[in-house]
């Protein structure tokens, strides 16, 4: 079995790439020709966190994986990361394990790519500015991959940290974009063409009156306890999602931006537009108008860590990578 560690993964995983590849397996997963049982897990709730189980069967591409992933959101505060996972690759003929390895780039980012993926279908061609809600690893990754879909001229970064939001605006300050600090989600959102949260807030950060008409928002947070955008929001919004139910699921399977303004009575589950598959394919719309405000709102589908961790496995094998271990 080969055993491959954080920095071999990222050293071998090619993020634009994965951009690319996600598609076919987003279409797959949308015409139910995908295995995908909902997340499972447990909540550690005296230590605030979550430790779920993700396994997945993408038939097309011969993949059978299953990734652990635990998110423990303190872990900021104590100089850890907050996500943590491992990924293992069975032989889907045999079932054996051929390969381990460490998932937190991978998470990072397939997580970046399919917003980058839902931005380039339902953003404006004309989007320039962005705004970026959180100072994280998701952060990170959504500015340098969502800005490859769109000419990003001006980003905008918002944080609870100020050191953080300043140490971001530095990494991606350059001749070709303008990056500003600003002290309100309010300030960073207005006037921005592609917002993105991803935060573990408890309570409502984004609200719609801060929009522009004919923005776009990806959201990824996933907070058990509580939810990132304002029911009125949601229920306003065009909303996309990658799989019906994964983001509709009971217990730690879906969202509560989602589920909680249908539970108070805001919209409907048949008020969801469609899955990102489903717009790739053809079978729903994407963008109507200018002025429409898309919102893909993501919780994580074991069908993009099989892709990345495909990707990762072959670039291995062809360089030569990894520890090979027999168990």
């Amino acid at each position: 079995m080969l055993v491959l560690d954080q920095a071999a993964v990222t050293d071998l995983l090619d993020p634009e790439a994965l951009i690319d590849a996600l598609p076919s397996a987003m279409v797959s997963l949308s015409q139910g020709a995908v295995s995908l049982p909902p997340r499972i897990g447990v909540q550690v709730k005296d230590h605030q966190g979550l430790l779920a189980a993700m396994p997945v069967y993408l038939p097309t591409m011969g993949l059978l994986v299953c990734k652990l992933v635990s998110v423990y959101p303190g872990n900021g505060a104590r100089g850890l990361d907050t996500h943590n996972a491992s990924i293992q690759v069975f032989d889907a003929v045999t079932g054996l394990p051929v390969a381990l390895m460490d998932g937190r780039a991978i998470t990072a980012e397939r997580t970046a790519a399919g917003s980058a993926l839902a931005t380039r279908l339902l953003a404006r061609e004309n989007s320039t500015v962005m705004a970026m809600l959180g100072t994280g690893v998701q952060a990170e990754t959504h500015l340098r991959l969502v800005s490859t879909v769109r000419a990003i001229r001006e980003i905008r970064i918002f944080g609870r940290s100020s050191g953080k939001a300043r140490a971001l605006m530095k990494r991606f300050a350059g001749q070709d974009v303008v990056v500003n600090v600003v002290s309100s989600v309010e300030a960073a959102v207005s006037g921005a063409d592609v917002v993105n949260v991803c935060t573990h807030a408890s309570e409502p950060i984004l609200c719609s009156e801060w929009l522009s008409p004919g923005a776009h928002i990806n959201s990824v947070g996933l907070n058990p306890a509580g939810r990132e955008l304002a029911g009125t929001l949601v229920a306003s919004s065009s909303v996309y999602i990658e799989y019906r139910d994964a983001a509709l699921g009971p217990g730690l399977a879906g969202s509560n931006d989602l589920l909680w303004p249908i539970r108070d009575g805001l919209m409907t589950a048949n008020d969801i537009v469609g899955e990102i598959g489903e717009v790739i394919s053809g079978t729903v719309p994407a963008r109507q108008v200018e002025e429409e405000v898309t919102l893909y709102k993501s919780v994580g589908v074991g069908v993009q860590d099989a892709v990345a961790a495909g990707m990762v496995l072959d670039a291995a094998r062809a360089a030569g990578q990894g520890v090979d271990l027999n168990f």
